[in-house]
């Protein structure tokens, strides 16, 4: 498939014991959950009750990890990560067609949201977490977001910008 940019092929968490910026956290949200899309014009009430539903699949899908539930048991009482870089997958539901990852913004905010609900980061403000930097991934029933969520040292910029403040 040449349209791909990103292909995901782990849809769990793949490290064993804590944070390492070498191991990221891949966070698969479900396959078929409704998103969010910037280019759909939707009620505010049914864009808040998306979102909720967004946020609360990101916590349990954090939940049901029990890579990340060791991770966050050894990092208590603080969050898991002070800082991290989250890179955002769109994986869509059919081929073919051209897509703009960053029309899901809306859906990826409120799944980072949900790993700050779950202790994974303390905020989502810009000194703790860089992106979510948004990809087009592979071709999933239903279409579905992934959050690979990487731990960074304070003050390392992953994106080599030297935009990163703290």
């Amino acid at each position: 498939m040449a349209d791909v940019l990103f292909n995901l092929e782990a849809p769990a968490a793949t490290a064993a014991a804590g944070p390492r910026p070498d191991a990221p956290f891949v966070i698969a949200l479900p396959a078929g959950l409704p998103l969010i899309n910037a280019n759909k014009r939707m009620h505010q009430r049914d864009r808040s009750k998306l979102t909720r539903v967004i946020r609360a699949a990101a916590h349990e899908a954090v939940a049901d990890s029990p890579a990340l539930m060791d991770a966050l048991a050894a990092a208590k009482p603080g969050p898991l990560f002070q800082r991290a870089h989250i890179l955002g997958v769109l994986n869509p539901a059919t081929a073919g067609r051209r897509r703009d990852p960053a029309n899901w913004y809306g859906s990826f905010k409120a799944a980072v949201d949900g790993l700050v609900d779950a202790g994974v980061l303390e905020d989502d403000d810009h000194t703790r977490v860089v992106g979510p930097d948004m990809r087009l991934g592979r071709v999933v029933k239903g279409g579905q977001i992934v959050l690979v969520v990487t731990g960074l040292a304070p003050g390392e910029d992953p994106l080599g910008i030297q935009g990163v403040t703290r």
